[in-house]
């Protein structure tokens, strides 16, 4: 009886959890936004000017100009060299190092760098590791890298401590019926979770419903 009831329970944790945790997730960052951004605004306009959420949407409308801004060459110069001094402050440059990492995984510019999730084979030990291709074109690769069969592809640790970019043949690889999110995912828990792709998922909701 005890063990039906810690198993529902604990059932009901892990599927809330993490709708909890989004939806905390947003909420902070509206908060965030109308405290900090809200708070000026009041100082430029009067009181009976201002309505709640302009400063969620002005938070918005800087994120919505910082992107615009970030096509610009110059701006892209500028960014870049006030990165580079991050990286070269000691103990800075890890914390940076580690939240830039997590950020970049959503960002849409850099998940286009991923094209295809494969298996790689390891040696003539039959192990096999999942990874993703970042470039195949030769001429995009440095000057000694440009093999006529070689691809490069992204080795990725779990619990995201890491990775490796390294170069090998395409007859190294095979290519899965994976998308990079699935493949982030399962590689992210350690497979410890299984793999299920959100169809499954969600044809699965569907027909308990």
């Amino acid at each position: 009886m005890f063990r039906f009831i810690g198993r529902n329970i604990l059932t009901g944790l892990v599927t809330i959890l993490p709708v909890l945790l989004t939806l905390y997730l947003i909420y902070w960052l509206a908060h965030s936004a109308e405290t900090l951004l809200g708070a000026s605004i009041r100082t430029l306009l009067p009181s009976h000017l201002y309505w709640p959420g302009m400063g969620v949407f002005a938070g918005l409308v800087v994120a919505f100009l910082i992107g615009l801004l970030m096509h610009a060459y110059l701006v892209q110069r500028l960014f870049a060299a006030a990165e580079n001094l991050l990286y070269h402050m000691p103990l800075v440059k890890s914390v940076y190092g580690a939240i830039r990492d997590f950020f970049d995984y959503f960002s849409p510019t850099v998940k286009k760098e991923f094209e295809q999730v494969v298996a790689v084979t390891i040696g003539s030990s039959g192990m096999q590791v999942i990874g993703f291709v970042t470039q195949e074109v030769p001429e995009q690769l440095p000057e000694g890298f440009r093999g006529e069969d070689s691809i490069l592809v992204y080795l990725p640790l779990s619990y995201m401590i890491g990775g490796y970019a390294v170069l090998m043949p395409r007859s190294a690889v095979r290519p899965l019926d994976m998308s990079i999110e699935e493949a982030m995912r399962f590689t992210l828990t350690a497979g410890v979770t299984g793999f299920t792709p959100h169809e499954t998922v969600s044809k699965t909701i569907h027909q308990q419903n």
